[in-house]
């Protein structure tokens, strides 16, 4: 006889341990021409290769020193144009 058990939940995951993730996304046009675009540019094929190509780029640039100082100065320029009214760099 086999440990398994007797009766077993339709869709769900019966191991332990989550071994990989995915997901799905939906894009609207111009996320579909960008994609395509960027597909080019990072000379891939692949949607999903791309996809996590782009994440881990993006992941690197957000997370550097010198990205965090300008969007502090950006930021922080918000707050004084809201603070005085104002608002010609609204987008």
């Amino acid at each position: 006889m086999t440990d398994a058990p007797a009766f077993q939940v339709p869709f769900r995951r019966m191991a332990e341990e989550k071994k990989s993730d995915s997901f799905t996304i939906w894009l609207n046009k111009e996320e579909r021409e960008l994609l395509e675009k960027c597909k080019l540019i990072l000379e891939q094929s692949k949607d999903s290769t791309v996809l996590k190509e782009l994440a881990w780029i993006g992941a690197k640039t957000i997370s550097r020193d010198e990205t965090a100082e300008i969007l502090a100065v950006v930021f922080k320029n918000k707050r004084k144009n809201k603070r005085l009214g104002i608002v010609e760099f609204e987008v």
